[in-house]
């Protein structure tokens, strides 16, 4: 492997979350992670006039550092994107592929509107609120936010088709109250498009108050529809919770398989233990959740599963 290539690929594991005893790769990690939520908070801090008027070349500075290593990251990344897919040989298509990942665009996010800005005049406000999107560049370093972007990924066509429900009752909602009350109250229910406000308050439950139905009739389906919101609003809170278990346990049976696949052998190695620990890390289990597992999988596991706990050290064999 040539000297150029040895720097790719170890560039590309700096950059990427680090893998266990990977120092330098957790500091960069870590330095990063700091630079994005100090960003945020400069952010919403530069909106109070007293403290942008104050520290105008303070933040003015500081987000002038944070595009330009941002920049130098994005485009290392955009380098090293070839190591990501080993397989394929063709030129420049693996960084093409990158530059259209999630988390690729969340990157080219949190450095554009510095550049937009230098070419067209943009409000403040609006150009602030593009710089808040730098907090997306968190997902790659959350296991929550992966876990989260894994479940809306794989329950996509249940939510849109959630989705699709709940846009055809509020239509119907705004279309029903707009007959009913549009005669008692016209600056109100004018129209359907201005009764869909009513529709979203009610069926959300929020019921805001400020546009309410004053005729029996009016009243009645109002409540019909508050009555029809309440399960609307449960209807996808239970599809993710669901979806979020389901993902869990697939995690959960990954390393226990894993841990069962291990255990087989008469003893576990130190890389086996290694092996582990980074698959505890990369799926986001506690360490203590990773023992149990660990014990569940050395009870099934061929030969009686012998070992120890790579995490505290006891018998894997032993009760829990």
């Amino acid at each position: 492997m040539s000297l150029y290539r040895n720097w790719r690929r170890r560039t590309w594991e700096i950059l990427e979350q680090a893998h266990l005893g990977d120092h330098t790769s957790r500091v960069v990690d870590i330095i990063l992670e700091v630079l994005i939520i100090a960003n945020v908070l400069a952010v919403v801090l530069e909106s109070v006039e007293a403290l942008e008027a104050q520290y105008r070349e303070l933040f003015r500075w500081f987000n002038l550092v944070s595009v330009l290593i941002f920049t130098a990251e994005y485009l290392l990344r955009l380098w090293c994107a070839p190591e990501r897919y080993p397989d394929d040989a063709r030129p420049n298509l693996p960084r093409l592929r990158w530059a259209v990942t999630p988390l690729a665009l969340a990157d080219l996010l949190a450095i554009l509107p510095f550049y937009l800005s230098m070419f067209v005049v943009l409000d403040l406000r609006f150009l602030r609120l593009l710089r808040l999107l730098r907090v997306l560049k968190l997902a790659r370093y959350s296991v929550a936010m992966k876990l989260l972007g894994d479940v809306f990924r794989e329950e996509a066509g249940t939510f849109g088709t959630t989705l699709f429900i709940l846009l055809v009752v509020m239509v119907l909602a705004a279309s029903g109250i707009y007959v009913v009350e549009h005669q008692a109250q016209p600056e109100a229910f004018g129209s359907i498009p201005a009764a869909m406000w009513w529709a979203v308050a009610t069926l959300t439950t929020v019921g805001y108050g400020d546009v309410t139905p004053i005729t029996s009739l009016g009243k009645m389906f109002g409540a019909c529809i508050t009555i029809v919101g309440v399960g609307m609003v449960a209807l996808p809170s239970g599809l993710l919770a669901s979806a979020f278990s389901e993902q869990l346990r697939r995690r959960r049976e990954t390393l226990q398989e894993k841990a069962q696949e291990i255990l087989a052998h008469d003893r576990m190695t130190p890389s086996e233990q290694r092996e582990l620990e980074e698959l505890r890390e990369e799926l986001g289990f506690s360490r203590e959740d990773a023992t149990y597992i660990l014990r569940e999988a050395a009870r099934n596991a061929p030969q009686g599963g012998k070992g120890r706990c790579p995490h505290c050290g006891e018998s894997l064999t032993g009760s829990p």
